[in-house]
């Protein structure tokens, strides 16, 4: 998979609860991919892009490492991107 949307990935990396609340959130304006705000939730991400998503607790920078076909546990959302603010292991 080279490609995946926004709304899906957001989704499948556990940033939100629903895919609808993922779409409404880009909808919204508060999605970033590497400094261009979106507003269509099938926009496609690729490996390397940085997703920049303003959430109620904070603002959130992600680097896209990884895409999946479905949904998984906590550990399998987070392995699908970076977290830029946060100093590796």
């Amino acid at each position: 998979m080279e490609r995946q949307r926004l709304d899906k990935w957001l989704w499948h990396a556990r940033i939100v609860k629903a895919r609808a609340s993922a779409a409404a959130l880009v909808e919204a304006g508060r999605v970033r991919v590497n400094g261009s705000r979106q507003k269509a939730p099938g926009h496609g991400l690729k490996l390397g892009d940085v997703v920049t998503i303003g959430l109620d607790q904070g603002v959130k920078v992600l680097k896209v490492t990884a895409f999946s076909e479905r949904r998984g546990n906590a550990e399998a959302g987070r392995q699908l991107y970076a977290d830029t603010q946060t100093p590796p292991e």
